[in-house]
């Protein structure tokens, strides 16, 4: 048997971003992203409640273990060459 939809478990996207502490603009951001559920009542979008509650944004950053692509060692002359045009350049 389906579940029986309750209306009041839904909220507006003002009322998820009173409850999060956040603004309309980061919660109407997480619905655009798919992140938080969402549906049209009067062609207006409507939360869940619980989901919102429930919610546990991402710990940005670098994942572990990533290194960056762009980095690249000094090493003997390439050392050498970079110092000598830092002194150039009076960068320290």
């Amino acid at each position: 048997m389906p579940e029986l939809f309750n209306p009041a478990d839904l909220i507006s996207q003002a009322e998820a971003a009173e409850l999060r502490g956040v603004s309309r603009a980061s919660i109407n951001e997480l619905v655009k992203r798919g992140r938080l559920k969402y549906v049209e009542v009067g062609g207006k979008p409507y939360l869940y409640r619980a989901e919102v509650l429930s919610f546990e944004p991402d710990k940005g950053g670098r994942p572990p273990n990533a290194s960056p692509a762009h980095e690249k060692t000094l090493t003997g002359d390439s050392r050498a060459k970079a110092k000598a045009s830092s002194k150039r350049s009076g960068k320290k």
